[in-house]
């Protein structure tokens, strides 16, 4: 792609690195996001500012950094109404970066091609990596669009992350990172769950997860939310609610494939629990503390009785 210039809608977290990166990497990067501090800050670091959304129309590429697809709607508004009042350049490209419904960016995807009389086209690219992954440019990013986008866009994604790619049509990085959500949610909780057995019992957990690093257990997972989960460390690095959300969509994905996910369906319960705890708003590590929590108020000694009922050796 010989034009390297971008717009990038939500300075967040992840948004501001990723941005940041771009411009690092010799994009010229004109960003909108909705409080004024980030977007300062992106200036200072060789990025521009927009008044809004819609001044973005002229740029080939468009990419959004925001918590669901409502956001992003609600954020393009003005942008397909400029479009549909006079068309985009043709080929011009709206990357979704954020995690959101496969289904629901599919209709996303076909609302831009409307409102730019054919000449826009929605590319999902949902990240992962966290805000470290963001910060060094090392994501994983999972992309869904037509073989044509994907080439234009694979320097963009380039600047940003280290795996790069195409999964399939509109909607499959979605998929993918449904797929990435539903490992990394439950493995987090797993080890949640270790921890709070082990110290409960007498035993170290950081010496527990020493030991699991070096064995079938150890993960990435393990290497990187391990240490918050022993230090019970809930800094936000991510909202643990939008877990439950990319968890939903796992099910709704696996209700329209067919597919049986009893382990995204206990998941998604427990994030669930952890919201109704008020604890949405920490890192994901805090499942520790739902877990915790579940522990001092529920009486497990009947469940545990009737999982192990006929189980001892003859």
């Amino acid at each position: 792609m010989e034009d390297r210039t971008a717009g990038f809608v939500g300075l967040g977290l992840m948004g501001l690195p990723m941005a940041a990166n771009l411009v690092r990497a010799g994009w010229a990067v004109t960003a909108w996001n909705r409080s004024e501090a980030p977007l300062q800050e992106f200036v200072a670091q060789g990025g521009h500012s927009a008044p809004d959304v819609a001044s973005l129309r002229d740029l080939p590429i468009i990419a959004f950094m925001l918590p669901d697809l409502s956001f992003i709607e609600e954020a393009s508004a003005g942008l397909l109404a400029s479009w549909d009042e006079n068309p985009p350049q043709d080929g011009t490209t709206v990357v979704v970066t954020s995690s959101v419904s496969p289904a629901k960016v599919q209709d996303f995807g076909r609302r831009v091609s409307e409102a730019s009389h054919g000449r826009a086209t929605v590319v999902d690219a949902p990240v992962s990596g966290g805000t470290k992954g963001a910060t060094d440019g090392t994501l994983a990013i999972m992309a869904g669009g037509t073989a044509d986008d994907f080439r234009r866009l694979e320097p963009f994604f380039s600047a940003m992350g280290t795996t790069v790619r195409r999964m399939g049509p509109l909607g499959a990085g979605s998929l993918a990172k449904a797929c990435n959500q539903l490992i990394v949610g439950t493995t987090t909780a797993a080890l949640a769950e270790a921890a709070e057995l082990a110290e409960r019992s007498g035993m170290d957990p950081a010496a527990l997860f020493d030991v699991l690093a070096g064995g079938l257990a150890g993960s990435r997972v393990l290497e990187n939310v391990g240490p918050r989960l022993v230090r019970k460390d809930y800094t936000p690095t991510g909202p643990a609610k939008f877990m439950h959300k990319d968890l939903s969509f796992v099910l709704v994905s696996a209700r329209a494939a067919g597919a049986a996910v009893p382990m995204a369906a206990a998941a998604v319960e427990l994030y669930a629990e952890l919201k109704r705890q008020g604890l949405g708003d920490l890192d994901l590590a805090v499942v520790r503390q739902a877990i915790s929590n579940l522990s001092d108020n529920t009486n497990i000694a009947e469940p545990v009785e009737a999982a192990t009922k006929g189980t001892a050796a003859p």
